[in-house]
């Protein structure tokens, strides 16, 4: 066991010596997070808006006015037809335009909105947030409510997703260099010959890796509370519980890649393709799988960051408890056994 301890201490300080990986391993969680939380948004603020309208009556004023109260859009100007509406659009000078028809004030009926189109999904939220506006001030109109994100923050949806991304780079990534970084030195081949068994020795020197993931996942849910007010709705207890099952999958496909390595620059090389790329695009981290073709459906189900991402929105914003996430700790957990497996059956006790 003293061995064992020196091994762990060892990694441990020669991680605490590299300035750089410290600075990746606690720098990039603050970075991604203020980023994301306050830079990298999708929320909709100050859109700016045009109104149209031939006659300026009550309830068209007073329609105006709550577009204009409200914190998402910023009427600019007011114009009589469309056609002047679409000229700003196109020279720049406004996002979306509200089209007021003349039976508005009778009916509440006939409005349209003609919306930059450049950004698709901008542009649907931008005509769903007017909608919504206009239609809950409006006697006898349908009221809306948005339930576990009300304001819809964008922050709410990134901040899970930011974890699963983040957890697995730090996790594998790291793992994996440290192992080949023996590997180039020659000194694993010190190591094997030490009294030390060879699973003992990755055991110590995955260990630190696995109590800096703990400080990575504390830290991002602190910012997420007290800085981005992201709320934990559910049990801190099962958030860890299960985020303890993903580390442990990463750090297992760390081991997996150090195996098929033979030098750091390839072992980041892998990790890009192997998890950056797909966690990126197939985790639902950016775009919801469920809006993707059907063959990428299939590929994004062996991504083991869309189902930590999924179980943490669940957790975290609507919390639930935990027998509705245990299909994704099934999952979690299967995959991890499965990667520690092969990874553990193919480290080579002999270097060649």
């Amino acid at each position: 066991m003293k061995q064992f301890i020196s091994f762990v201490r060892k990694e441990a300080r020669h991680i605490l010596r590299d300035k750089r990986t410290m600075l990746i391993l606690f720098g990039m969680p603050v970075v991604m997070m203020l980023l994301f939380g306050f830079a990298i948004t999708t929320d909709v603020k100050n859109v700016r808006t045009v109104i149209v309208t031939s006659q300026m009556d009550l309830q068209t004023q007073s329609a105006a006015e709550r577009l204009s109260q409200s914190e998402y859009f910023t009427i600019t100007q007011t114009v009589a037809t469309p056609q002047e509406a679409e000229r700003l659009i196109r020279n720049q000078k406004a996002d979306l335009a509200v089209v007021f028809g003349n039976d508005f004030a009778s009916k509440h009926t006939g409005i349209q909105f003609i919306v930059d189109g450049a950004d698709p999904n901008m542009a649907q939220q931008w005509t769903n947030y007017a909608s919504n506006v206009i239609a809950n001030r409006l006697g006898g109109a349908v009221n809306s409510r948005l339930l576990y994100n009300p304001q819809m923050r964008s922050a709410y949806n990134f901040v899970p997703a930011i974890l699963g991304m983040l957890l697995m780079l730090v996790c594998a990534m790291m793992t994996s260099v440290s192992i080949v970084r023996e590997k180039e030195r020659g000194t694993m081949e010190v190591l094997l010959v030490s009294p030390v068994r060879p699973l003992m020795i990755i055991v110590a020197k995955v260990v630190p890796y696995l109590v800096l993931a703990f400080v990575i996942l504390t830290t991002i849910l602190l910012m997420a509370r007290y800085v981005l007010d992201v709320p934990l709705a559910g049990s801190i207890v099962w958030i860890y519980v299960v985020s303890t099952i993903y580390i442990i999958l990463a750090l297992s496909l760390g081991l997996l890649i150090s195996n098929i390595a033979t030098t750091q620059l390839m072992a980041l090389l892998l990790s890009a393709m192997v998890l950056l790329v797909p966690i990126v695009m197939l985790s639902g981290m950016m775009f919801p799988v469920e809006s993707m073709p059907e063959i990428l459906q299939w590929i994004a189900a062996v991504v083991p960051p869309r189902y930590y991402i999924l179980a943490m929105r669940k957790l975290m914003i609507m919390g639930v408890d935990i027998s509705n996430v245990v299909s994704e700790m099934a999952v979690l957990a299967s995959m991890a056994l499965f990667f520690l497996v092969v990874a553990l059956k193919k480290f080579k006790k002999r270097l060649c």
